[in-house]
């Protein structure tokens, strides 16, 4: 029936148009050409078996299609409320673009936020605060490695060469650079792009991108010339991360060009798919075993490991190796199930992993627990963007912090959530020319440098209205939490509420949380 009145209308509208062109003496060829392409396209939709909606509605149900296409950006300009948005709400997005442009990142009116609301975080204030003139800086290495390295306490977290453009690489490296903070290259090995002057924390996944074998194993010599580069300074063994833990990296094949296949030794355009697992080593002595050679084959500089913590027990292994070895590394860094990535199975993005703060507790719990915490340095890795989160992350066992969509905000991501797909609009995550374009390095990477600034100056001033001086005064008792009855708790007690802390550690929850408490 359907069908029958579409031919109807299409033969009506050929009507039209023949009746139109005749008493208007209209030229045949404009009408065929406004009105020929919607019968074709008709004519299409009811031939074709894939679509139910298009056979059934001809060419009508093709908005359909269209307004499931533009959906994203009508909730996120036109639904959205500044509270609003996943997974980095408006309000955060406006921070990071503001301050990255150096426009000030005020707020008129006051707070939009619930303040009754249960989950409602903040930090209670002294009468007598501190100005902090000077951003501490944390020594990784001291004590072990012949070249330790000297932190910012926030810095640009893993995002490869490959999943990110040339033009967003390098605007990142040279941000770093002028801000003296570090750019984690990810795992799929240095680029010439990484060479511009930042310092590197270079990141070894499970495919051993830039020291790799042809069988895919780990390749000594290669890693050592890469290591050696002036321009790495710490070394990042990758065994998990957030988003995806328990699954190697995916970087689509549409992203992987001649060159960024020359610099990983893969095939060009086809998927690049990581192993889950380290062919390096199997158990936990065998992690520090690995840890210590690269410490070696790289001159003396720090190496450490990062993971998002799964089954607590497994850590806890490596804890009690690094107490019976004496080996330890130098920097752990623990990164959230709430992680990015450019490319994750749904299921792993969604349930796999335990979030950063949990995850952070634990860590600085069975660190302690095993007498190796004031050894090793704890990075918190995820959805730190702004001073409040670098005050909460080093707050929760953190001696510093890193990021990753929030230095991509900075340089021109919209959030159009297209990272997989080569199609980036502002050519942040991709490896199509056309739009890499439009990213110019010049302008975005003072906006990295601005950004990072700004933020750590917005943590120097909240620390200092706490009356702390330094971060090692911050710990669980500086955070307050809105519970479901109005009652308000320290985050001190909510741990101490966390069975599983006691459970899974066998250590009783009553001293605070805090990379020195």
């Amino acid at each position: 029936m359907v069908r029958i009145i579409f031919v109807v209308a299409s033969l009506a509208i050929s009507g039209g148009i023949a009746a139109l062109a005749y008493f208007y003496h209209m030229n045949w060829l404009y009408a065929f050409v406004f009105f020929g392409p919607l019968i074709l396209i008709g004519i299409r939709d009811m031939l074709q078996n894939k679509h139910a909606i298009k056979k059934n509605f001809p060419l009508i149900g093709n908005m359909r299609y269209m307004l499931e296409a533009i959906s994203p950006e009508i909730q996120q300009y036109f639904v959205e409320r500044r509270t609003d948005g996943a997974p980095i709400n408006k309000n955060s997005r406006a921070i990071i673009y503001q301050r990255s442009k150096n426009v000030g990142a005020t707020h008129p009116f006051g707070t939009e936020m619930n303040v009754y609301e249960e989950g409602y975080e903040f930090i209670t204030h002294s009468m007598y605060p501190k100005k902090i003139k000077e951003e501490p800086r944390v020594m990784i290495g001291e004590g072990q490695c012949a070249k330790p390295y000297s932190a910012s306490l926030y810095n640009i977290s893993a995002m490869s060469f490959g999943s990110m453009s040339k033009n967003a690489v390098l605007a990142m490296n040279k941000g770093a650079a002028k801000g003296k903070f570090f750019h984690n290259t990810g795992e799929g090995g240095i680029a010439p792009y990484h060479k511009v002057g930042g310092d590197l924390s270079w990141q070894i996944g499970t495919g051993y991108f830039g020291c790799r074998n042809q069988d895919g194993t780990f390749n000594e010599t290669m890693f050592q010339e890469n290591a050696t580069h002036e321009s790495v300074k710490i070394i990042e063994v990758k065994l998990s991360q957030g988003a995806k833990p328990g699954k190697g990296g995916i970087l689509p094949g549409k992203k992987v060009t001649p060159e960024i296949a020359k610099i990983r030794a893969v095939p060009v355009g086809q998927d690049v798919l990581s192993p889950s697992h380290h062919s390096a080593f199997s158990d936990p002595k065998g992690l520090l075993n690995f840890c210590d050679k690269l410490r070696e084959l790289s001159g003396g500089k720090p190496v450490g490991f990062k993971l998002c913590i799964g089954k607590v027990e497994e850590f806890e292994e490596i804890c009690k190796a690094m107490q019976e070895t004496g080996q330890y590394p130098d920097f752990i860094g623990i990164d959230g199930a709430e992680g990015g990535t450019g490319a994750a199975p749904l299921e792993f993005a969604n349930n796999v992993g335990l979030p950063l703060y949990v995850g952070l507790v634990l860590a600085d719990t069975l660190l302690k627990k095993y007498g190796v915490r004031d050894k090793i340095k704890v990075i918190a890795s995820g959805k730190v963007f702004s001073g409040f989160g670098i005050f909460k992350a080093l707050s929760m066992g953190a001696d510093l912090t890193q990021s990753a969509r929030s230095f991509m905000l900075s340089i021109g991501c919209i959030h159009a959530q297209l990272c997989n797909t080569n199609t980036c609009p502002v050519g942040v995550a991709t490896q199509n020319k056309a739009l890499m374009k439009g990213l110019n390095v010049e302008d975005k990477y003072v906006r990295c440098y601005n950004y990072h600034h700004n933020t750590v100056k917005a943590f120097l001033e909240l620390m200092g209205a706490t009356g702390a001086q330094h971060p090692s005064e911050l710990n669980t008792d500086n955070i307050k939490r809105m519970a479901e009855d109005g009652d308000v708790w320290t985050y001190t007690e909510i741990i101490k509420s966390w069975h599983m802390v006691e459970k899974l550690t066998g250590v009783k929850a009553t001293a605070k949380a805090g990379a020195h408490a």
